[in-house]
């Protein structure tokens, strides 16, 4: 089995910043992509970041976001800076990851409600 545990989310006024955290455990054998996705009331979810060897970013979070990863940790960080009310959502981690049985599939988080005050 695999798990993903995330921590940092919560309320936070605008221009502030918050850190999310994502480590993976279980039956890993492998961890390629990691990332981060977010869905606000009403939308769909939506790509935020993700890290391979490199990073992608949504364009609304460019400049403001930076996702980093600590591979022997198996754990992603999403650091949000300048955080804006339109950043609020429910922010899931996402890993691709290849288990010792040799499966390779898409795992997620819990989801993190992360509340922007104006």
């Amino acid at each position: 089995q695999v798990q993903l545990v995330e921590s940092g989310g919560g309320l936070v006024q605008a221009g502030g910043s918050l850190r999310l955290s994502c480590a993976a455990s279980g039956s890993i054998l492998s961890i390629k992509t990691m990332g981060w996705y977010r869905q606000a009331p009403g939308k769909q979810r939506e790509l935020v970041a993700s890290i391979t060897d490199s990073t992608k970013y949504a364009d609304s979070v460019k400049g403001r976001f930076t996702i980093s990863r600590d591979n022997k940790k198996r754990t992603v960080y999403l650091q949000m800076n300048s955080l804006k009310p339109e950043d609020a959502a429910v922010y899931y981690c996402n890993a691709r990851i290849v288990t010792t049985w040799l499966i390779e599939n898409d795992y997620w988080g819990q989801g993190l409600q992360v509340t922007v005050s104006p």
